[in-house]
């Protein structure tokens, strides 16, 4: 049986702001996103080898580049990205995220906000499961989370060469 990528947190905030955190994503997941994460169609590119703001960019993540457009934006409920092309380096089938679907869904509870994450497209049969979802943990679970409650996040950060 076939699983799809998941991961879920929780947090004291509220959705909205639980929301706008996860809107600064060059905040909580990569430094490097080239372009603007929050409107609807909006495209960003997640890159790990590029021209950034004069800069050039090398982070290592074997996403040499990634480009997403946000299809759904519900402000405090949901934000959905889709894959719109991919490049990875640590896998045979070096597009597997593009088509795929990435989306966050945000719960109110009466501590504060559930946000449950899912990349549709991405299951156990997929090349990156393992390594995605170990990436994405750590990202949903740990740096958004840390982002939301103390204003600095852990995300790849910039590389100056």
């Amino acid at each position: 049986m076939s699983h799809t990528l998941t991961a879920t947190m929780s947090v004291s905030q509220t959705p909205d702001e639980v929301f706008a955190a996860l809107t600064d994503v060059r905040g909580w997941w990569n430094e490097n996103i080239i372009g603007d994460t929050a409107a609807p169609y909006d495209e960003f590119v997640f890159t790990d080898d590029s021209e950034y703001a004069g800069e050039t960019v090398k982070a290592k993540t074997g996403i040499q580049y990634c480009r997403f457009q946000i299809t759904e934006v519900d402000p405090g409920r949901r934000m959905v990205w889709r894959v719109v092309d991919s490049y990875l380096t640590f896998i045979e089938d070096r597009h597997e995220w593009t088509d795929t679907v990435v989306i966050f869904d945000l719960t109110a509870t009466g501590e504060g906000t559930t946000l449950h994450f899912t990349h549709e497209g991405l299951t156990t049969e997929s090349q990156c499961f393992e390594a995605c979802s170990r990436g994405w943990e750590f990202y949903i679970t740990k740096s958004l989370p840390q982002l939301i409650t103390t204003g600095t996040g852990d995300p790849i950060t910039k590389y100056k060469s």
